[in-house]
């Protein structure tokens, strides 16, 4: 069987449309389109520029030309509001506007943060869409009357490329206003937040088919009525579906490595408890049902901006030029706290980073290159800390991580992260957002049987890199408990 797809794959930094080649038990990718994804900062607000992303999504089908099927995923938790007609009523809020500063506290008011943990099993973040949509309750609440329909991002696409509007399951498990073990929108939590429930539509899950081309698109890209599928929206949920697993394989610890890493593993069932809520684990939704639970922590965006930064202060750098420089560097020197929530502004985070090493007493990085490696250093110690987080709420032991995603091709990240947590890791694919996207397309094709298969042709398809755990295990010890030392709150007397 031969089957083309196309996987429109979003970003927090740019975007990419994708084409998938199955053919004779063998998936092959090429890159057909790819643009930038910068956020737009207007009148001290910080917005996506959804118009251009859209017309580049229409560039990436033009290129594409025909295919069997297109799919559609993005980060999670940003949405656009419609009225009755059908109208975007303003331009979607990039999940960094400020508009949520102190709104959880507000909404704690309401439903304590227990409680809100215990109904929707999601951690806690600033920018969650419950808390977004409360700030639009509050602070233009007119926009709030006007709507009707509140479109998740990949949702939002989705309804202009079809006209049909729906929720996929996946990216809505996000916003904390699923029940965690309900699967379903809880309309008494909306009742107690006052946001009108008529905003939330019923939901799809992976592989569902949402529509067809509209007849305009069709005569504006001269392409036929393409089905446009419903896949895991929410891109780490496509990223962990393309895990690349051996037959029977057990699903290991993961780090899906981007803007940001998500580290967990796959579970049939929420662990949605007071330890787990402590800890700041969330339960989100999977492919065939299964639970994603995890941990989001700061990824290659501290990297990004950091480059950003440089940039205007006139250094033209590569990430790989970043590596190289980094690498020159004394690992382990100094830590921060990767999601400290001084870092989650865009701006001058080597400076962040200087202030945060100087408040906690070590030696403050200077040049990029010891920024960049203490952004490293600080990463691989926090995927330690998760790992062993991660083991203690599942009761499990983890042999193998798996990292996938862009973020693997920094082979120093991938080493130091072996190194650090003293296991074996596996790296690939690089394009595993993408894979899982053309995954759920192929299934629902009935080119391939089932999850279990798509992985596999995954692992056969795709190369993966493994990095073995190097030098002294008394030293990492010694590394972790000066990590800990610099990042961890000290505990309390007893």
């Amino acid at each position: 069987m031969q089957k083309h797809v196309l996987a429109i794959d979003l970003g927090a930094s740019s975007g990419r449309a994708i084409l998938g080649q199955y053919r004779d038990g063998q998936l092959g990718l090429g890159e057909v389109h790819r643009f930038p994804n910068d956020p737009v900062a207007v009148g001290g607000e910080l917005y996506w520029d959804f118009l251009r992303l859209f017309h580049e999504i229409k560039q990436g089908l033009r290129h594409a030309g025909r295919v069997d099927s297109a799919g559609i995923d993005t980060w999670a938790v940003d949405y656009g509001l419609l009225d009755g007609a059908g109208r975007l009523l303003a331009n979607p809020y990039h999940y960094r506007d400020r508009r949520t500063d102190g709104i959880a506290d507000r909404v704690y008011e309401s439903v304590p943060a227990r409680e809100l943990y215990a109904r929707t099993g999601i951690q806690y973040a600033p920018f969650n869409t419950v808390f977004q949509l409360c700030a639009d309750l509050w602070q233009r609440p007119e926009i709030l009357k006007q709507a009707r329909h509140m479109l998740l991002l990949p949702d939002l696409i989705g309804y202009y490329l079809t006209g049909q509007m729906g929720a996929e399951y996946t990216n809505a498990s996000t916003t904390a206003l699923l029940g965690v073990h309900t699967r379903g929108w809880d309309r008494e939590l909306c009742g107690r937040l006052s946001l009108p429930y008529r905003l939330f539509l019923p939901l799809r899950q992976p592989g569902s088919e949402l529509g067809v081309l509209t007849p305009a698109l069709q005569e504006e890209l001269l392409l036929p009525a393409v089905p446009i599928l419903s896949v895991a929206s929410h891109d780490t949920a496509s990223a962990v579906a393309a895990l690349p697993l051996e037959e029977g394989e057990e699903c290991p610890a993961y780090i899906s490595c981007g803007t940001w890493s998500l580290f967990g593993t796959e579970l049939p069932a929420p662990l949605a408890s007071e330890e787990t809520r402590a800890l700041n684990f969330t339960n989100e939704g999977g492919v065939n049902g299964t639970i994603r639970f995890l941990k989001n922590i700061m990824g290659s965006w501290l990297i990004q901006e950091s480059r950003r930064q440089w940039e205007k202060e006139g250094h033209s750098l590569s990430f790989s030029d970043l590596e190289e420089l980094a690498q020159r560097e004394e690992p382990y020197r100094s830590f921060i706290d990767v999601d400290d929530p001084v870092l989650i502004q865009p701006g001058d985070i080597p400076s962040r980073i200087k202030s945060l090493c100087a408040r906690s007493g070590q030696p403050v990085p200077e040049g990029i290159g010891q920024v960049t490696q203490c952004i490293y250093s600080s990463l691989a110690m926090k995927y330690r800390l998760t790992l062993d987080q991660l083991e203690q709420v599942t009761g499990r032991r983890f042999p193998l991580l798996h990292m996938i995603g862009g973020g693997i091709q920094s082979k120093l990240l991938c080493q130091m992260t072996a190194d650090c947590t003293a296991i074996p890791v596996e790296a690939g694919p690089v394009e595993a957002t993408a894979l899982g996207n053309i995954a759920v397309q192929l299934i629902a094709l009935r080119a391939l049987p089932d999850l279990a298969a798509a992985r596999r042709c995954i692992r056969r398809s795709f190369p993966v890199a493994r990095y073995l755990p190097r030098g002294d295990t008394l030293q990492q010890k010694i590394r972790y408990l000066q990590y800990q030392k610099a990042v961890l709150p000290p505990k309390k007397e007893l």
